[in-house]
């Protein structure tokens, strides 16, 4: 199975659902079932039993929290504020080694579709 193609502290825009055009930051991603937790989007009420903590304060009752929302329920934001697709791209670059000697390598660019910049 494929890695996801938005990560963690990526801006995201929500593109169907009942958040649809919320923009936000991807706080969790979850590349089991294919999903991510957005800030502020897919707001659920927890209801939490009373509890004890360490030092006798008392936490429970109904919290507010993201639940995680599908990868394909939202596109990643590039740096002019515009969905877009993520493309990927290998660039060669010159890498060291621990003894000091370097050599040429490849590495992953992730870009962005619509305008072919990087991301």
């Amino acid at each position: 199975m494929a890695g996801l193609k938005i990560r963690k502290g990526d801006t995201v825009l929500v593109i169907t659902g009942k958040d649809k055009g919320v923009k936000g930051k991807v706080i969790k991603t979850i590349s089991e079932d294919n999903k991510v937790i957005v800030e502020g989007v897919n707001r659920i009420k927890r209801h939490t039993k009373v509890g004890q903590g360490p030092r006798g304060a008392k936490s429970g009752g109904i919290i507010v929290q993201e639940a995680p929302v599908h990868v394909s329920n939202v596109m990643l934001v590039d740096g002019d504020g515009k969905a877009t697709r993520v493309g990927k791209r290998r660039d060669t670059v010159d890498k060291n080694r621990t003894d000091g000697s370097t050599y040429t390598g490849t590495r992953g660019v992730r870009t962005s579709v619509r305008s072919g910049k990087d991301i």
